[in-house]
């Protein structure tokens, strides 16, 4: 980073493009004898998108909670339109115009649509929740957000990122001049980010200030007029996103230049050993059956535009959704050692194929559970109940270690960790059973940029020591960036294959997005 660019805006005066609306000044937070911020001082304006980012752990959630109501600062002032105020509790924050999108969605799914945009400030008729104008309000903010759902709808019935669009679609509802969004478009399609994107313009226009929360750089540069960088509680520095570039900022985040985010790939030999063969698998999701091979030392990446059947695929290798027809071969580290896949997923990890899904803290991760016993779990893989278990401590802790898994200690539960610090639990249980296939849905979802390149060089690692590896990503850039091939999906059939090296996002997208001609390396 130039001399130059560090001496640029460090503070947010010359950043914010409009009038201040919200000021933190000199704010500080601990949680017992953890600091999570320190007298951070920044501010948004009227009619701005101001990213804030850092590391996992760097205190932008914690931030955006004494915004949002959630905690209440130890030391600093909040100021709302130039007055210093104290915030209380979410419903006090929503009183003052401030509306919270959070990553770990608050609806519940026993209501409406309607009745979770408007619960605790229903509209009222005669003493009695007047049901025909809240619905017709929720209409009106879903009619905003172009979104065909039903403010009649259940919730529970919803995918995740219809329920996203649900919780934009209440802050909308609610006229806030505020909004915060965590992580919007984690669980959101391509056509639903699009959506995402002309609401973002529209806010910005009416003059609502927005914070928006997000590792992923792609959409700090597309979306925000100012980017503010924290890291370990403390502010670093508040620019305008046209005054930096992806190096620049990564290097604000960790504190140090990355180099390259992605691992060197090796030559892939002309003769590949194949650890998985799959043969005319048909997911039940989908009538299409794919046929390809899975190699020793290779990451393997399926691409394609959210719901084309590269979940579905993944899911069926691992025995979570059985295929209604096909066979799975998968060979061991000895010659002529075959098994056929899947059974269940029981099965297929005792087999040595390991299975990371997309949702880590759902269907993946043991929260209340220590660091260490989430890691054991890998050990037990291949063992009987009626076996004693066999669990090396100093091996758990010698991994931890090598996986620079940030933490108070093997013994904190999982759930207190960082995102990127959960995912690195996730994959150190595999590494830790000692298979030999990984099948990962989404290997950096919620990850920070330092995370992603330590997690990348995980898998390269284990690829590279005979390992072989199949990805899911929502991020074409991570597939092109990671994979050694790529294998582009579209209704469930693999359409066409590219090689890492030579592959570019125009090709991918554009086999994704019209088909191709099944090449013959594929099937």
């Amino acid at each position: 980073m130039s001399k130059d660019t560090e001496q640029a805006v460090s503070g947010p005066e010359k950043a914010s493009p409009g009038r201040t609306l919200v000021e933190f000044a000199g704010i500080s937070k601990r949680f017992g004898s953890t600091a999570a911020l320190t007298e951070v001082s920044l501010r948004g304006g009227h009619g701005s998108v101001h990213a804030v980012t850092g590391e996992n752990g760097a205190g932008k959630s914690t931030l955006m909670n004494l915004l949002a109501g959630v905690h209440r600062p130890d030391g600093g002032t909040l100021r709302l339109r130039g007055d210093a105020v104290t915030l209380g509790s979410p419903q006090d924050a929503r009183r003052h115009g401030i509306s919270t999108i959070f990553q770990e969605l608050t609806l519940l799914p026993n209501l409406t649509v309607a009745e979770n945009m408007f619960l605790g400030r229903e509209p009222l008729r005669f003493g009695l929740i007047d049901r025909r104008a809240m619905r017709r309000a929720a209409q009106a903010a879903l009619d905003r957000l172009d979104s065909r759902i039903s403010p009649d709808t259940y919730c529970a019935d919803l995918s995740v990122g219809e329920q996203q669009m649900v919780e934009i679609a209440k802050g909308i509802a609610a006229e806030a001049e505020i909004f915060i969004l965590d992580e919007p478009t984690a669980a959101l399609n391509a056509p639903e980010v699009e959506k995402l994107a002309r609401l973002i313009a529209q806010l910005r226009a009416q003059g609502k200030l927005i914070f928006y929360i997000s590792h992923r750089l792609d959409e700090i540069f597309r979306f925000c007029d100012v980017v503010s960088v924290l890291k370990d509680g403390k502010h670093v520095a508040t620019h305008p996103t046209q005054e930096l570039d992806h190096e620049r900022l990564v290097a604000l985040m960790v504190g140090r230049e990355i180099g390259t985010l992605y691992p060197e790939r090796r030559p892939q030999p002309t003769k590949r050993q194949p650890r998985l063969v799959v043969e005319a698998l048909a997911p039940s999701a989908f009538g299409c059956a794919v046929s390809f091979r899975l190699s020793v030392g290779e990451i393997l990446g399926l691409a394609g535009l959210e719901g084309q059947g590269q979940r579905a695929i993944i899911r069926a290798l691992a025995g979570i959704e059985p295929p209604s027809a096909g066979t799975v071969s998968k060979a061991g580290r000895k010659s002529g050692d075959v098994e056929h896949l899947p059974a269940s997923i029981v099965a297929t990890a005792r087999a040595g194929v390991g299975f990371i899904p997309e949702d880590r803290k759902i269907e993946g991760l043991y929260l209340p559970l220590s660091i260490r016993q989430n890691v054991a779990l890998g050990m037990l893989r291949d063992q009987s109940i009626w076996q004693r278990a066999r669990i090396s401590g100093n091996a758990i802790e010698q991994l931890l270690a090598k996986m620079r898994v940030v933490s108070a200690g093997s013994g904190q539960a999982v759930g207190a960790l960082s995102g990127g610090n959960q995912q690195k639990v996730m994959i150190g249980r595999w590494l830790a059973s000692g298979v030999d296939v990984l099948l990962i849905e989404e290997p950096t979802r919620g990850v920070d940029v330092g995370a992603k390149a330590e997690i990348y060089g995980l898998l390269r690692e284990f690829a590279d020591a005979g390992g072989a590896v199949l990805i899911t990503s929502s991020e074409l850039t991570e597939v092109l960036g990671l994979c050694d091939r790529i294998l582009a999906v579209r209704g469930g059939a693999l359409v066409a294959e590219f090689t890492g090296t030579e592959a570019t996002e125009e090709q991918v997208m554009h086999a994704a997005l019209t088909g191709g001609i099944e090449q013959e390396a594929v099937a």
